[in-house]
């Protein structure tokens, strides 16, 4: 558990992320019109909608990268909706790409090392003393162990696969010790082949910890969440299981219209 908030809350009963009514308008354009949602400890749900859908823009009005225009977003009972995006990130709102700098010339391990002093605010400290810092060398141990990243720890980022990368990616996410995690398309570029290396991390993350994917790829979708939200035009289309996703005739509409459209 050292790699998340200790205690992050009570499985399937904390609110960990309460999105309420959240709109946001450019202009007279509105592009997101009342999403509300909510996430407890333990959650495994997947975002997803057609192009176009306002997937990237609920994420971002979440994650305090834009503003909203009406609406609120709690965590773990806090109102953050005013609060810049590094506060949300200190307070455990974590979306994956936002602390995935990968520098070619480093390791694995010493990226991670670097997060974990970032997180902690010790970067000033002499790098070559990191690994003698108390408890840091048996955190990044953990967190390579659970994402699969031991054999290459020692391995330049720039010659890793991409597969490897994006797992890196996680777990420079995991080591901020998230309380809710947003993953922003993880399996992106990956081949489909290796995609199950990504799901198999994914299935590794503290129980209790909230995690949201967004994700294109369905089989992925379907193999990881146990709830399934869709946006569609900018607002909540839908939710439920995966086999409710799929027998609602609004969700095919929406998908199988969009590919229409397409041609």
């Amino acid at each position: 558990m050292s790699a998340t908030a200790p205690g992050i809350g009570v499985i399937g009963e904390t609110k960990l992320l309460e999105v309420e009514g959240l709109s946001k308008n450019f202009g007279g354009l509105q592009v997101s019109s009342d999403i509300s949602m909510t996430l407890k400890a333990g959650d495994r749900c997947a975002l997803i909608g057609p192009n176009g859908a306002g997937k990237t823009t609920f994420v971002n009005l979440v994650t305090g990268v834009i503003p909203p225009s009406a609406g609120t977003v709690r965590l773990d009972g806090r109102d953050v909706t005013r609060l810049a995006a590094a506060e949300r990130v200190r307070l455990g709102l974590i979306r994956s790409f936002q602390v995935a700098r990968l520098f070619k010339s480093m390791t694995v391990r010493e990226h991670l090392e670097l997060a974990v002093l970032q997180r902690d605010r010790r970067t000033f400290r002499l790098f070559a003393s990191v690994a003698k810092m108390a408890g840091l060398a048996d955190e990044v141990a953990e967190l390579l162990d659970s994402m699969g990243l031991a054999p290459v720890a020692h391995i330049a980022v720039g010659s890793l696969a991409y597969g490897q990368q994006r797992l890196l990616e996680i777990a420079l996410a995991l080591a901020m010790k998230p309380k809710v995690l947003i993953l922003d398309e993880p399996a992106a570029g990956v081949p489909h082949s290796e995609s199950q290396r990504i799901l198999d991390a994914i299935d590794r993350l503290p129980k209790d910890l909230a995690v949201l994917m967004i994700e294109h790829d369905m089989d992925l979708v379907f193999r990881f969440a146990r709830t399934i939200v869709v946006l569609a035009q900018g607002r909540l289309l839908c939710s439920g299981t995966a086999s409710e996703i799929v027998a609602d005739p609004r969700v095919r509409e929406v998908y199988l219209g969009s590919r229409a459209n397409a041609h």
